[in-house]
């Protein structure tokens, strides 16, 4: 059995059955093969934060933003995140990991503003987009069985290490 990337229609019977979890949900960001997660909060390290409204990046600054939806990957699923490119466009650079199967909370992606323009955030604003993929078979042990660090965390989270 081959890992497979889930379709839109994929991402709707998995919902329909519970395997994953998007709340909320929001059919306009859907995609082909995802589904784009929207701002919810944007924060400067020592600096400014936003949970409604913009915030402006200043070049060379990093910055983390949650995720507005709450996020569910069930034992056979976990989920690739990608930047949108049109923030790519702007300067901004992202290390996204995996989302584990078995996690379940909002997201913190970190960023940098790696342009030589500000550029302007604004909550609401899609942000990336997460791939999720069916695994070959269930975990043996979930990520809220093994370090669970950032299992059910709400808004920003920096490294809690």
């Amino acid at each position: 059995k081959i890992m497979s990337i889930l379709s839109d229609e994929a991402i709707l019977a998995a919902l329909d059955v519970g395997e994953i979890e998007i709340e909320p949900f929001i059919a306009e960001n859907l995609t082909p093969n995802g589904y784009d997660l929207s701002i919810k909060e944007i924060e400067i390290p020592k600096g400014p934060k936003v949970t409604e409204g913009e915030l402006t990046i200043p070049a060379g600054k990093r910055f983390a933003v949650s995720t507005k939806e709450r996020i569910a990957c069930g034992p056979n699923v976990c989920a690739q995140l990608w930047l949108r490119t049109s923030w790519a466009r702007k300067g901004i650079v992202c290390s996204f990991g995996k989302i584990d199967s078995g996690f379940d909370g909002n997201l913190t992606l970190l960023g940098f503003n790696s342009g030589q323009e500000d550029v302007v955030l604004v909550t609401g604003e899609t942000f990336a987009q997460m791939v999720f993929e069916m695994m070959t078979g269930p975990a043996t042990s979930l990520y809220s069985e093994r370090s669970g660090n950032y299992q059910n965390q709400s808004g920003v989270t920096w490294s809690k290490k």
